[in-house]
C-alpha cells in the first residue's frame, strides 16, 4: 500500500519521507522523548488517548522510549465523542500494554457550565474549548500526583493553522509529533504497525458531536499539508503553489489566514515593551 496522498502523488511534490528518513525521524523523535523524561527527573509519561491517529502514534513512540510500564494514558470521553473512540483508545492501550484509565468528564464540562453565566454553554466553541481544557487539566492532575511528564499529540499540520486549543491539547510539556505534517505522521503510524483502519481514521477533536477537522477547516489534511509545505512553509508565491498543486486560489487563502490568524496561539501571551 502506498502512502502517498492522490495529491501528492499527481503533483511529485517532496513531502512525503524515504524509508531512511522515516527511521531517521522515528529514532530522533524517540530519543527526544526518552531525554525530555530523564531531564525533568520524572518517572514516565503520560498522554490523552483518542483512539486517533496522533495520539496512537506518540504512544507508539513513547512506549518505544520509555516502555510500556513507563507510559499512562487517559481516554477521557465526553458525550461529543462517539462510542468508537472510546473503543478504539482502549484497543491502542491494550495493544501496547500500558496502564490505562477511563475518566468520562460530562460531570466535570457540566459543573463548569453550572457555574458560568447562562448564556456561555450556548456558544458551541466555547462549550467545546471547555471539554479539551478539561482534559488537559486531568492530564496534568495525574502527571503531577505521578512524576510524569505530559506529551501532547499535536502534529505540524495543526499548530500552523491554529487547530488546536489555547491552554487545552498544547498544555503539555513537548509534542513528539510536532514537526510532522499530518501525511508524515501516517506514514509513520504504518510503520510502527499501527492498524490501517486507525491509520485513515476520520480526524475529530471531539468537541462537539459530529465535529471533524476537516469540516471545520474548509479542507483535506492533503490539501492542507501540500500548502503549508510549498506556501507558508516553503519558498512558493501563491501563484506558483496554485499551478503545482491545481487548487483554487481561494485554497490557498483559507491557509493563509488560519496560518495568521493563529499567530497567538503559537507565541508567548505579549506583554508591553519594557520603559
Amino acid at each position: 500500500m502506498t502512502d502517498a496522498s492522490p495529491l501528492l502523488e499527481e503533483t511529485n511534490v517532496d513531502l512525503l519521507l524515504s524509508e531512511p528518513e522515516l527511521e531517521t525521524r522515528r529514532e530522533h523523535i524517540v530519543e527526544f522523548v526518552a531525554e525530555t523524561v530523564e531531564n525533568a527527573g520524572a518517572e514516565g509519561a503520560v498522554l490523552g488517548l483518542s483512539g486517533g491517529i496522533d495520539s496512537t502514534t506518540t504512544a507508539h513512540l513513547a512506549v518505544e522510549a520509555l516502555g510500556s510500564d513507563a507510559v499512562h494514558g487517559l481516554l477521557m470521553p465526553s458525550e461529543a465523542n462517539a462510542d468508537a473512540d472510546e473503543t478504539d483508545a482502549e484497543r491502542v492501550a491494550e495493544s501496547l500494554d500500558i496502564e490505562y484509565d477511563v475518566i468520562d468528564i460530562d460531570p466535570i464540562v457540566e459543573a463548569f457550565v453550572e457555574a458560568a453565566p447562562d448564556h456561555a454553554a450556548d456558544d458551541r466553541m466555547a462549550l467545546g474549548n471547555v471539554r479539551v481544557r478539561t482534559r488537559a487539566v486531568l492530564n496534568y492532575f495525574v502527571a503531577n500526583a505521578e512524576s510524569r511528564v505530559v506529551l501532547g499529540t499535536g502534529n505540524r499540520s495543526e499548530a500552523a493553522t491554529g487547530y488546536f486549543t489555547k491552554y487545552g491539547d498544547q498544555a503539555v510539556d513537548c509534542n513528539p509529533i510536532g514537526n510532522l505534517y499530518k501525511c508524515q505522521v501516517r506514514q509513520l503510524a504504518r510503520q510502527l504497525g499501527v492498524p490501517e483502519d486507525l491509520v485513515t481514521r476520520t480526524p475529530t477533536a471531539g468537541m462537539w458531536e459530529g465535529q471533524t477537522d476537516e469540516a471545520e477547516m474548509g479542507l483535506g489534511y492533503d490539501e492542507l499539508d501540500a500548502i503549508l509545505a510549498l506556501y507558508v512553509d516553503g519558498p512558493f508565491s501563491k501563484s506558483a503553489t496554485r499551478r503545482t498543486l491545481g487548487v483554487p486560489e481561494s485554497a490557498i487563502d483559507r491557509v493563509a489566514e488560519l496560518y495568521e490568524k493563529s499567530a497567538h496561539k503559537r507565541n508567548m501571551p505579549p506583554a508591553p515593551e519594557p520603559l
